[in-house]
């Protein structure tokens, strides 16, 4: 099977010839240029030849247009820490503006996206990271600042997230005319230790929802759901093709994300695994997600990025367990 084909029939869980498998990670410093996140993620996936590409920018390539910076400072994950957030007041939230997606910031990674596309061709199927207007507006304003927003002055943040939203949508369709297969869309906040089922119901799902909707004409698009005890049965019903979670690292297994979502689960390797275990581990952790989904509706992969630190025989062990999965 090719990989599209592959990826098809395990999200409409038709057998397959062995799972898909896909792996992705940061660039910190390459992925400050379009052309350096480019190349570093053609190499990437000319070295291990995953079944799909999920591009993985700084979360800032977002937000870098309303003011917010950010620097590298060694987190063994790749991410970046802000150094500045410009929402610092309800106020600010209403001096937002929409953005042009083809340029500045946003502009720069469609460039990006063209240059993997280019070089990869039609046959690698390619999905761009794009974050939930609550994860952005976390990014904009700092977690305990967003909270504080969301329960005093719930217009203010509002207003903010629908600015947002309709840049985020602007940005989604010009993926669709760039011929990208598909959005990973990040939901940070949908977890029971950060917010009630309530507010995620008012604050993020109706902006998730919009967003997704002018997705629909892609057809690989992954629902990430970020952090521990994250409200899986609230948000298994969105409009997606795949759903990921950190099932090995805060649950629930891959079976029960089976039971309540109708496409394909993704997961299945513990990151603490593939950083610290031996090969075997992670061949073992392979062999108990086959086994789990039952050898159906299963791409496989870790629960987030993988972080720097993973030594690549422990992803070759991956990559080599998948070839092996059954049928």
């Amino acid at each position: 099977m090719d990989k599209r084909e592959r990826l098809q029939r395990a999200v409409a869980g038709e057998p397959v010839d062995r799972p898909p498998v896909a792996l992705w990670r940061h660039f910190p410093v390459d992925d400050q240029t379009p052309q350096g996140l480019a190349e570093a993620t053609i190499h990437f996936q000319r070295e291990w030849d995953w079944d799909f590409v999920k591009v993985t920018p700084a979360s800032s390539f977002c937000l870098r247009d309303w003011g917010a910076q950010d620097e590298w400072r060694g987190n063994p994950e790749g991410t970046r820490d802000y150094v500045l957030r410009p929402v610092q007041s309800p106020e600010d939230w209403a001096r937002l503006t929409v953005l042009d997606p083809r340029r500045g910031s946003l502009g720069a990674q469609l460039e990006a996206l063209e240059r993997i596309r280019a070089a990869l061709g039609d046959e690698v199927p390619v999905i761009q990271t794009v974050f939930s207007p609550l994860a952005q507006a976390k990014n904009l304003a700092g977690d305990s600042q967003l909270l504080l927003h969301l329960r005093r002055y719930p217009d203010a943040l509002r207003q903010g997230l629908e600015t947002i939203t309709e840049t985020t949508v602007r940005f989604v369709e010009v993926l669709r005319e760039q011929r990208v297969d598909g959005i990973f869309y990040a939901v940070q906040h949908a977890r029971y230790g950060f917010m009630s089922e309530e507010e995620y119901r008012r604050f993020g799902r109706p902006y998730d929802l919009r967003i997704l909707e002018v997705a629909r004409g892609m057809w690989l698009n992954v629902l990430h759901l970020h952090g521990e005890a994250v409200m899986l049965e609230l948000l298994a019903d969105y409009p997606v093709h795949v759903l990921h979670w950190h099932d090995r690292e805060g649950g629930p297994a891959l079976e029960a994300g089976q039971a309540l979502f109708a496409g394909a689960v993704s997961g299945g390797v513990g990151r603490r695994t593939l950083v610290l275990g031996r090969p075997e581990e992670v061949e073992a952790e392979v062999a108990d997600a086959v086994a789990r989904a039952g050898g159906r509706r299963l791409i496989l992969s870790t629960g987030c990025v993988v972080p720097l630190t993973a030594p690549w025989g422990n992803l070759r062990a991956l990559r080599r367990a998948a070839e092996r999965g059954p049928k």
